[in-house]
Protein backbone atom coordinates (compact mmCIF):
# COMPACT_ATOMS: atom_id res chain seq x y z
CA UNK A 1 0.00 0.00 0.00
CA UNK A 2 1.27 3.24 -0.76
CA UNK A 3 0.21 6.60 0.64
CA UNK A 4 -3.02 8.13 -0.25
CA UNK A 5 -3.60 11.20 -2.59
CA UNK A 6 -3.84 13.71 0.50
CA UNK A 7 -7.14 15.98 1.13
CA UNK A 8 -6.21 19.36 2.17
CA UNK A 9 -3.20 21.29 3.89
CA UNK A 10 -2.84 18.90 6.70
CA UNK A 11 -2.92 15.83 5.36
CA UNK A 12 -0.48 17.48 2.84
CA UNK A 13 1.90 18.73 5.83
CA UNK A 14 1.71 14.57 6.95
CA UNK A 15 3.12 13.19 3.74
CA UNK A 16 5.42 16.20 3.82
CA UNK A 17 7.05 14.94 7.64
CA UNK A 18 6.81 11.60 5.77
CA UNK A 19 8.92 12.60 2.91
CA UNK A 20 12.09 14.04 5.41
CA UNK A 21 10.88 17.43 5.23
CA UNK A 22 11.08 20.18 7.79
CA UNK A 23 7.63 21.14 9.94
CA UNK A 24 5.65 24.45 8.27
CA UNK A 25 5.85 27.27 10.61
CA UNK A 26 2.15 27.68 10.43
CA UNK A 27 -1.06 25.64 9.25
CA UNK A 28 -4.16 26.18 8.32
CA UNK A 29 -6.46 23.86 9.56
CA UNK A 30 -8.99 25.19 7.35
CA UNK A 31 -12.90 26.44 8.65
CA UNK A 32 -14.42 24.99 11.36
CA UNK A 33 -16.26 21.47 10.51
CA UNK A 34 -17.68 18.32 12.17
CA UNK A 35 -14.85 16.05 12.61
CA UNK A 36 -16.19 12.72 11.83
CA UNK A 37 -16.57 14.52 8.24
CA UNK A 38 -13.70 16.63 7.99
CA UNK A 39 -11.82 15.22 5.42
CA UNK A 40 -8.41 16.38 5.99
CA UNK A 41 -8.77 15.18 9.36
CA UNK A 42 -9.55 12.10 9.18
CA UNK A 43 -7.03 11.07 6.33
CA UNK A 44 -4.43 12.71 8.43
CA UNK A 45 -4.92 10.84 11.33
CA UNK A 46 -5.55 7.45 9.35
CA UNK A 47 -1.88 8.25 8.09
CA UNK A 48 -0.55 8.76 11.34
CA UNK A 49 -2.47 5.67 12.75
CA UNK A 50 -1.24 3.44 10.03
CA UNK A 51 1.95 3.91 10.70
CA UNK A 52 1.66 1.65 13.51
CA UNK A 53 0.00 -0.80 11.43
CA UNK A 54 1.46 -2.21 8.33
CA UNK A 55 2.82 0.96 7.38
CA UNK A 56 3.86 2.21 3.96
CA UNK A 57 5.32 0.66 0.68
CA UNK A 58 6.68 4.54 -0.27
CA UNK A 59 7.50 5.44 3.54
CA UNK A 60 11.04 4.21 4.88
CA UNK A 61 10.15 2.18 8.22
CA UNK A 62 12.82 4.00 10.29
CA UNK A 63 10.39 6.96 8.95
CA UNK A 64 7.97 8.44 11.54
CA UNK A 65 8.02 11.76 10.67
CA UNK A 66 9.70 12.17 13.72
CA UNK A 67 8.89 14.82 16.71
CA UNK A 68 6.78 17.35 14.47
CA UNK A 69 4.56 14.29 12.72
CA UNK A 70 3.83 13.58 16.64
CA UNK A 71 3.25 17.17 17.91
CA UNK A 72 0.91 17.06 14.83
CA UNK A 73 -1.06 13.96 15.70
CA UNK A 74 -1.60 15.13 19.23
CA UNK A 75 -3.15 17.72 18.18
CA UNK A 76 -4.70 16.23 15.22
CA UNK A 77 -6.46 13.60 18.21
CA UNK A 78 -7.41 16.72 20.25
CA UNK A 79 -9.18 18.00 17.28
CA UNK A 80 -10.60 14.64 17.03
CA UNK A 81 -11.50 14.51 20.44
CA UNK A 82 -13.46 17.84 20.79
CA UNK A 83 -15.62 16.58 17.79
CA UNK A 84 -16.65 13.37 19.34
CA UNK A 85 -17.70 15.22 22.74
CA UNK A 86 -19.66 17.48 20.47
CA UNK A 87 -21.54 14.49 19.20
CA UNK A 88 -21.58 12.16 22.44
CA UNK A 89 -22.12 14.32 26.28
CA UNK A 90 -19.73 12.12 28.70
CA UNK A 91 -21.27 9.48 30.66
CA UNK A 92 -21.45 9.06 34.29
CA UNK A 93 -22.26 5.46 35.58
CA UNK A 94 -21.93 3.20 38.54
CA UNK A 95 -19.06 0.39 37.98
CA UNK A 96 -21.82 -2.42 39.03
CA UNK A 97 -23.80 -1.25 36.50
CA UNK A 98 -21.84 -0.99 33.49
CA UNK A 99 -22.89 -4.40 32.07
CA UNK A 100 -26.50 -2.97 32.13
CA UNK A 101 -25.72 0.24 30.79
CA UNK A 102 -23.87 -0.95 28.01
CA UNK A 103 -27.01 -2.92 27.47
CA UNK A 104 -29.25 0.07 27.42
CA UNK A 105 -27.00 2.33 24.89
CA UNK A 106 -27.05 -0.65 22.79
CA UNK A 107 -30.90 -1.14 23.14
CA UNK A 108 -31.78 2.84 22.49
CA UNK A 109 -29.48 2.83 19.56
CA UNK A 110 -31.51 4.54 16.89
CA UNK A 111 -28.87 5.10 14.37
CA UNK A 112 -30.51 4.59 10.49
CA UNK A 113 -30.98 0.91 9.31
CA UNK A 114 -28.25 0.33 6.82
CA UNK A 115 -28.88 -3.31 7.35
CA UNK A 116 -32.57 -3.49 6.49
CA UNK A 117 -31.74 -1.67 3.13
CA UNK A 118 -28.67 -4.00 2.57
CA UNK A 119 -31.15 -6.72 2.97
CA UNK A 120 -33.92 -6.06 1.55
CA UNK A 121 -33.44 -3.07 -1.03
CA UNK A 122 -29.44 -2.65 -2.04
CA UNK A 123 -28.54 -2.80 -5.48
CA UNK A 124 -25.46 -5.62 -6.15
CA UNK A 125 -23.37 -2.12 -7.00
CA UNK A 126 -24.71 -0.23 -3.53
CA UNK A 127 -23.69 -3.63 -1.62
CA UNK A 128 -20.57 -3.54 -3.69
CA UNK A 129 -19.84 0.31 -2.35
CA UNK A 130 -20.84 -1.10 1.23
CA UNK A 131 -18.28 -3.61 1.44
CA UNK A 132 -15.50 -1.11 -0.04
CA UNK A 133 -16.24 1.15 2.42
CA UNK A 134 -16.13 -1.68 5.38
CA UNK A 135 -12.58 -2.92 3.92
CA UNK A 136 -11.19 0.00 5.54
CA UNK A 137 -11.33 -1.64 9.24
CA UNK A 138 -12.84 -5.34 8.34
CA UNK A 139 -8.64 -6.04 6.21
CA UNK A 140 -7.28 -5.49 9.87
CA UNK A 141 -10.32 -6.62 11.73
CA UNK A 142 -9.47 -6.89 15.47
CA UNK A 143 -6.22 -5.18 15.31
CA UNK A 144 -7.11 -1.70 16.85
CA UNK A 145 -8.99 -3.67 19.89
CA UNK A 146 -6.04 -5.99 20.10
CA UNK A 147 -3.44 -3.10 21.20
CA UNK A 148 -5.31 -3.27 24.57
CA UNK A 149 -4.11 -6.82 25.79
CA UNK A 150 -0.99 -6.16 26.84
CA UNK A 151 -2.81 -3.24 29.31
CA UNK A 152 -4.71 -5.61 30.62
CA UNK A 153 -4.52 -8.46 33.44
CA UNK A 154 -6.46 -10.82 35.14
CA UNK A 155 -10.13 -11.61 34.20
CA UNK A 156 -10.75 -8.80 31.96
CA UNK A 157 -7.48 -9.80 29.77
CA UNK A 158 -8.67 -13.25 29.76
CA UNK A 159 -11.89 -11.85 28.18
CA UNK A 160 -10.30 -9.58 25.58
CA UNK A 161 -7.82 -12.82 24.33
CA UNK A 162 -10.95 -14.88 24.28
CA UNK A 163 -12.82 -12.99 22.00
CA UNK A 164 -9.88 -11.95 19.97
CA UNK A 165 -8.62 -15.41 19.41
CA UNK A 166 -12.03 -15.67 17.69
CA UNK A 167 -11.42 -12.78 15.44
CA UNK A 168 -8.10 -14.17 14.36
CA UNK A 169 -9.72 -17.67 13.31
CA UNK A 170 -8.14 -19.37 16.49
CA UNK A 171 -5.20 -20.09 14.74
CA UNK A 172 -6.41 -20.60 11.37
CA UNK A 173 -5.29 -18.57 8.66
CA UNK A 174 -8.31 -19.69 6.60
CA UNK A 175 -10.80 -18.83 9.82
CA UNK A 176 -9.62 -15.17 10.43
CA UNK A 177 -12.38 -12.80 10.44
CA UNK A 178 -10.27 -10.81 7.88
CA UNK A 179 -9.48 -13.60 5.40
CA UNK A 180 -13.35 -14.33 5.33
CA UNK A 181 -14.35 -10.93 4.15
CA UNK A 182 -11.31 -10.70 1.56
CA UNK A 183 -13.39 -13.93 0.00
CA UNK A 184 -16.69 -11.69 0.25
CA UNK A 185 -14.63 -8.65 -1.43
CA UNK A 186 -13.56 -11.31 -3.99
CA UNK A 187 -17.20 -12.30 -4.95
CA UNK A 188 -18.00 -9.13 -5.75
CA UNK A 189 -15.77 -8.85 -8.23
CA UNK A 190 -13.46 -5.98 -5.38
CA UNK A 191 -9.94 -5.72 -5.42
CA UNK A 192 -9.35 -7.38 -1.72
CA UNK A 193 -5.82 -5.52 -1.33
CA UNK A 194 -5.05 -3.88 2.18
CA UNK A 195 -5.81 -0.42 2.01
CA UNK A 196 -6.88 -0.21 -2.04
CA UNK A 197 -9.81 1.85 -1.38
CA UNK A 198 -8.85 4.67 1.47
CA UNK A 199 -8.57 6.89 -1.85
CA UNK A 200 -12.34 6.17 -2.33
CA UNK A 201 -13.91 6.27 0.62
CA UNK A 202 -15.03 9.65 2.91
CA UNK A 203 -14.18 11.45 6.36
CA UNK A 204 -16.96 9.14 7.95
CA UNK A 205 -15.60 5.70 6.54
CA UNK A 206 -12.07 6.76 8.00
CA UNK A 207 -13.39 8.03 10.97
CA UNK A 208 -14.76 4.67 12.00
CA UNK A 209 -11.62 3.21 11.62
CA UNK A 210 -10.05 5.69 13.48
CA UNK A 211 -12.24 6.03 16.55
CA UNK A 212 -10.77 2.16 17.06
CA UNK A 213 -7.30 3.61 16.62
CA UNK A 214 -8.07 6.48 18.75
CA UNK A 215 -9.12 4.59 21.82
CA UNK A 216 -6.77 1.33 21.04
CA UNK A 217 -3.30 3.09 20.26
CA UNK A 218 -3.53 5.71 23.69
CA UNK A 219 -3.40 3.99 27.12
CA UNK A 220 -5.07 6.86 28.34
CA UNK A 221 -8.85 5.59 26.58
CA UNK A 222 -8.29 2.32 27.62
CA UNK A 223 -11.57 2.08 29.11
CA UNK A 224 -13.03 3.95 25.61
CA UNK A 225 -11.21 1.18 23.81
CA UNK A 226 -13.10 -1.88 25.92
CA UNK A 227 -16.36 0.37 25.75
CA UNK A 228 -16.19 0.88 22.18
CA UNK A 229 -15.39 -3.47 21.35
CA UNK A 230 -18.32 -4.18 23.79
CA UNK A 231 -21.13 -1.73 21.78
CA UNK A 232 -19.44 -3.11 18.79
CA UNK A 233 -20.13 -6.99 19.73
CA UNK A 234 -23.31 -6.18 21.18
CA UNK A 235 -24.80 -4.66 18.55
CA UNK A 236 -23.62 -6.85 15.54
CA UNK A 237 -25.31 -10.22 14.86
CA UNK A 238 -28.88 -8.71 13.87
CA UNK A 239 -27.26 -6.83 11.60
CA UNK A 240 -24.83 -9.35 9.89
CA UNK A 241 -27.75 -11.34 9.70
CA UNK A 242 -29.35 -9.29 7.49
CA UNK A 243 -26.15 -8.67 5.56
CA UNK A 244 -25.34 -11.95 4.82
CA UNK A 245 -29.45 -12.58 3.67
CA UNK A 246 -28.78 -9.36 1.57
CA UNK A 247 -25.94 -10.79 -0.14
CA UNK A 248 -28.19 -13.81 -0.82
CA UNK A 249 -30.95 -11.98 -2.30
CA UNK A 250 -28.13 -10.73 -4.67
CA UNK A 251 -27.10 -14.59 -5.60
CA UNK A 252 -23.96 -14.67 -2.99
CA UNK A 253 -23.31 -18.20 -1.87
CA UNK A 254 -22.47 -19.73 0.86
CA UNK A 255 -18.70 -18.87 0.61
CA UNK A 256 -19.55 -15.33 -0.07
CA UNK A 257 -21.69 -14.68 2.92
CA UNK A 258 -20.03 -16.96 5.72
CA UNK A 259 -17.83 -13.46 6.82
CA UNK A 260 -21.88 -12.29 7.84
CA UNK A 261 -22.66 -15.66 8.95
CA UNK A 262 -19.81 -16.67 11.44
CA UNK A 263 -20.83 -13.12 12.64
CA UNK A 264 -24.18 -13.47 13.69
CA UNK A 265 -23.13 -16.83 16.17
CA UNK A 266 -19.98 -15.72 17.44
CA UNK A 267 -21.01 -12.01 18.07
CA UNK A 268 -23.81 -13.69 20.13
CA UNK A 269 -21.35 -15.07 22.12
CA UNK A 270 -19.11 -11.92 22.44
CA UNK A 271 -21.40 -9.60 23.32
CA UNK A 272 -22.14 -11.24 26.50
CA UNK A 273 -18.44 -11.64 27.34
CA UNK A 274 -17.85 -8.05 26.12
CA UNK A 275 -20.72 -6.85 28.86
CA UNK A 276 -19.36 -8.90 31.84
CA UNK A 277 -16.36 -10.28 31.73
CA UNK A 278 -14.51 -7.97 30.22
CA UNK A 279 -16.08 -4.16 30.55
CA UNK A 280 -18.09 -5.42 34.09
CA UNK A 281 -14.38 -6.81 35.19
CA UNK A 282 -12.51 -3.60 33.88
CA UNK A 283 -15.17 -1.33 35.56
CA UNK A 284 -14.97 -3.66 39.44
CA UNK A 285 -10.79 -2.85 39.38
CA UNK A 286 -10.68 0.28 38.03
CA UNK A 287 -13.92 2.16 39.12
CA UNK A 288 -12.43 5.68 37.34
CA UNK A 289 -13.03 4.09 34.21
CA UNK A 290 -16.49 3.65 34.09
CA UNK A 291 -17.04 6.95 32.39
CA UNK A 292 -14.93 5.87 29.54
CA UNK A 293 -16.35 2.29 29.22
CA UNK A 294 -19.28 4.11 28.33
CA UNK A 295 -17.94 7.21 26.36
CA UNK A 296 -16.35 4.35 24.20
CA UNK A 297 -19.31 2.66 23.72
CA UNK A 298 -21.74 5.84 22.94
CA UNK A 299 -19.10 7.23 20.36
CA UNK A 300 -18.76 3.88 17.98
CA UNK A 301 -22.62 4.20 17.98
CA UNK A 302 -22.71 7.69 17.15
CA UNK A 303 -19.96 7.70 14.51
CA UNK A 304 -21.81 4.22 12.97
CA UNK A 305 -25.08 5.89 12.75
CA UNK A 306 -23.08 9.03 11.00
CA UNK A 307 -21.61 6.27 8.79
CA UNK A 308 -24.89 4.83 8.02
CA UNK A 309 -26.46 7.85 7.23
CA UNK A 310 -24.08 9.26 4.39
CA UNK A 311 -24.55 5.65 2.86
CA UNK A 312 -28.10 6.13 3.05
CA UNK A 313 -28.41 9.81 1.81
CA UNK A 314 -26.01 8.92 -0.89
CA UNK A 315 -28.21 6.40 -2.40
CA UNK A 316 -31.50 8.10 -1.64
CA UNK A 317 -30.06 11.15 -3.45
CA UNK A 318 -29.32 8.82 -6.75
CA UNK A 319 -25.26 8.70 -6.01
CA UNK A 320 -22.86 6.53 -5.44
CA UNK A 321 -21.37 6.70 -1.76
CA UNK A 322 -17.61 6.64 -2.47
CA UNK A 323 -16.29 9.94 -3.50
CA UNK A 324 -14.02 8.58 -6.68
CA UNK A 325 -16.01 5.82 -8.54
CA UNK A 326 -18.80 3.91 -8.71
CA UNK A 327 -18.88 0.14 -8.50
CA UNK A 328 -20.63 -1.96 -10.95
CA UNK A 329 -19.38 -5.17 -8.84
CA UNK A 330 -22.21 -8.16 -8.91
CA UNK A 331 -23.09 -10.36 -6.55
Amino acid sequence: MRLPATRGPVSDEVVRLLRGANPAESLDFGPAQPAVHDEDLQLSLWICYELGYRGFDDVDPDQDGGLALHALRKDLEKRWLTGLTALVAPIEADPADVPRALARLAAADGGPSLAKFLQRKASAAQFGEFVAHRSVYHLKEADPHSWAIPRLSGRAKAALVEIQADEYGGGRVEEMHSELFRTTMRSLGLDDGYGHFVDDVPAVTLAVSNLMSLFGMNRRWLGAALGHLAAFEMTSSLPNRRYGNGLRRLGGDAAATRFFDVHVEADAVHEQIAAHDLCGSYAAEHPEAAGDILFGAACGLAVDAEFAAHLLGSWEAGRPSLRTRALSGAA
